[in-house]
């Protein structure tokens, strides 16, 4: 078949360029006889390369000397657990729940402190992002949480919220390096990486470091415990090795692409075309509120189901992967990350009218 237009939501598309430069350097890492899957983490070699990938990171993102880089494990779902442990003094935080993962942090976070929902858009599936403009948010919240693109229902914080001087902690998994982002308006930053950075297996958590303490809860394990990850420069156990390289590789690429204000304009144009289609048919719909529209997630409906899983179908037998909206959504969804070309959300557009032809 080939290499397909990939639409996954995530693990998701990753860069031609990198897969084929990893797949050159997949038996012997630039003359050193191995492969990186191979190497000691405690070894030269292999410090060199997460060393290298923070480096460009903090380039590419702006990140200021004051915050931390840690490459970690668990994923998305482990911060979940890690946020309340590591940030909890006043045993109060806010949570405004936009989507599936935020109402999961959200209730996992009430396992560990007083977390209260301050905001939600759960009334209308999710299909919006509530005005976060004058919450009721508690005095002594430790932080306020959001999770800033929602993969699932496709909707985005174009406006982050007003804390009213609360720290603000934020999921990114989904938007992450998408975009240009002010890094110091948050106290935490982090996303799994398989959906816009690199493979599944690694979390990055950007933390400022006056957060970074040995005032814990005191059930917090070793592993969740930020300061334990930050002293050992992600280094502490055996770190997902190959998964830091290859996101190390889509930094440079990002950087040669011309950074993230490059990202977003490609994005956004990407997007575009998208919607633009979406909005001029009646046989397909959009689902979320236009001003709140994500420009990486792309959910429509047709409103049949038999019609629905005929285009997932179809589209698959046209090379057009991974269009199959979430389980507890439905209809289909376009993820366009950094990596998916304007060709094939072109081509997507392309199958889209074609079907439409033959099935209005």
């Amino acid at each position: 078949m080939g290499r397909v237009y990939n639409f996954s939501a995530g693990p998701a598309v990753l860069p031609i360029e990198v897969l084929k430069e990893a797949q050159e350097e997949m038996l012997d890492y630039r003359g050193c006889g191995m492969s990186v899957m191979e190497m000691s983490h405690r070894g030269k070699v292999y410090d060199g390369i997460i060393k290298e990938a923070e480096a460009d990171l903090r380039e590419v993102m702006g990140i200021p000397d004051n915050y931390k880089v840690l490459f970690l494990q668990g994923g998305a779902h482990q911060q979940f657990s890690a946020v309340p442990m590591n940030l909890s003094k006043n045993g109060k935080a806010a949570y405004i729940v936009t989507g599936q993962w935020a109402k999961r942090a959200y209730q996992e976070a009430k396992k560990y402190t007083d977390a209260v929902c301050v905001a939600s858009s759960e009334d209308k599936t999710f299909s919006y992002i509530p005005d976060c403009s004058d919450l009721d948010i508690p005095e002594d919240a430790d932080y306020v949480y959001i999770c800033e693109n929602n993969t699932i229902y496709g909707t985005k914080f174009w406006e982050l919220p007003n804390t009213k001087g609360h720290e603000l902690v934020a999921d990114v998994s989904s938007c992450f390096l998408s975009e240009p982002i002010d890094v110091t308006r948050y106290g935490v930053i982090y996303g799994g990486v398989q959906k816009n950075v690199g493979p599944a297996g690694v979390v990055i958590a950007i933390i400022r470091e006056d957060l970074i303490t040995d005032d814990v809860l005191p059930c917090t394990p070793t592993m969740l415990k930020w300061k334990t990850q930050a002293d050992n420069d992600s280094l502490y156990n055996t770190p997902p090795c190959y998964g830091i390289y290859i996101c190390g590789k889509v930094f440079k690429w990002i950087k040669a692409q011309g950074g993230l204000t490059a990202m977003k304009e490609r994005n956004e144009k990407k997007a575009a075309i998208l919607y633009e289609y979406l909005d001029s048919t009646d046989f397909y719909k959009g689902t979320v509120a236009k001003k709140d529209r994500s420009i990486m997630n792309v959910p429509f409906v047709i409103g049949d189901k038999e019609l629905e899983a005929k285009f997932v179908k179809e589209a698959e037998a046209n090379g057009l992967i991974g269009l199959k909206g979430h389980r507890s959504v439905g209809g289909m969804r376009a993820s366009i990350y950094n990596a998916m070309s304007y060709e094939g959300v072109e081509a997507l557009i392309a199958f889209m009218k074609k079907f439409e032809a033959e099935n209005a």
